[in-house]
């Protein structure tokens, strides 16, 4: 279950800044894994939030889609709106180096989306797809429908989305991608490149199964602690296929070398300049509702792909810095 429970927040100290948030976003995906206590016990490090509170299993402060205003800190920030990897939180306090402004265009609510497209970017680091590939991507969830639409921005690049629900076809066709169900996807051909976001053993599979000789699959999928099983006894040893994970706690071996987290993150503010990635925003509750929010996205109750979270603050359009520092 979910609670909300005060917290007194510390005045900033120099190098700091208070934030009061306008929206957050649930990673269905994570969250609710976390919300079900199914981190692994070996992962309980590793899978930590940034500004996490507690330990898994639980109870735990989560979640790392924040977008709200600067009300204290340093001049050039005051009154900016600005992304951050915090939990659902009313207000908070963090290191400046924590906080990425939202760029002019890119509304707040869209904004959540930050971190979701940070780990379509970094899985486009990892992959590496080519000009002219025919590229399948698995579930049509957060981090699918966000690979799916900067793989429609390649030239020549045919992006098809795979779900098993047929409503899906909606938000595929907003990313710029065909869509096709489990059934009917991968064409004569096969593809290039798959890439992986369903979190299940059968999504991984329909993945090998239509890949082209010598294709890869990125794996994007996070199981926490439920098995994956797979048949690699067909054409996997002699389609010399690959199977690849792609996490976004690190940076892209590819583009290790000149680029950090935050530059990837500033990276994925620029791309929300795009409003076709409002199709991913798919309702907004109060924050007083989460837990019952939460509640009914655990047990199907509530459909969504980012389902944000209101604070019931005025939205601003991003204004330039104003005021003084306290």
């Amino acid at each position: 279950m979910g609670l909300i429970r005060a917290e007194r927040l510390a005045e900033p100290e120099p190098g700091q800044v208070l934030v009061r948030t306008l929206f957050s976003g649930i990673s269905r995906a994570s969250e609710l894994l976390v919300h079900r206590g199914g981190v692994p016990a070996g992962q309980r490090e590793a899978m930590r939030a940034p500004f996490q509170a507690g330990n898994f299993p639980g109870p735990v402060k989560y979640g790392y889609l924040n977008v709200g205003t600067v009300e204290l800190g340093p001049a050039e920030l005051l009154g900016r709106t600005v992304f951050c990897l915090f939990p659902h939180q009313s207000a908070y306090v963090v290191p400046q180096s924590a906080v990425h402004v939202v760029p002019d265009g890119v509304p707040a609510r869209r904004a959540v989306l930050a971190g979701t497209v940070e780990t379509a970017v970094n899985a486009l680091w990892d992959a590496a797809p080519l000009v002219g590939d025919r590229v399948g991507v698995v579930g049509a969830g957060m981090v699918g429908c966000a690979v799916a639409r900067l793989l429609a921005g390649i030239p020549g690049v045919a992006v098809e989305l795979v779900d098993v629900d047929p409503a899906k076809a909606k938000v595929a066709a907003a990313m710029g991608a065909g869509f096709s169900l489990p059934d009917d996807a991968g064409g004569p051909e096969g593809w290039d490149l798959a890439f992986h976001t369903s979190g299940t053993s059968a999504g991984l599979q329909l993945c090998l199964d239509r890949l082209a000789p010598e294709g890869e699959v990125i794996e994007l999928s996070w199981y926490g602690d439920a098995p994956a099983t797979i048949n690699l006894g067909g054409s996997f040893h002699p389609s010399r296929l690959a199977i690849r994970s792609s996490q976004v706690g690190s940076v892209a071996p590819a583009r290790r070398r000149n680029r950090t987290p935050g530059r990837r993150l500033e990276l994925a503010l620029e791309l929300l300049r795009d409003p076709a990635f409002d199709a991913l925003t798919t309702g907004t509750s109060t924050f007083s509702e989460l837990p019952g929010v939460m509640a009914r996205l655990a047990d199907g109750r509530l459909e969504a792909l980012c389902h944000t979270i209101s604070y019931g603050t005025a939205v601003p359009d991003n204004p330039a810095p104003t005021g003084t520092t306290r």
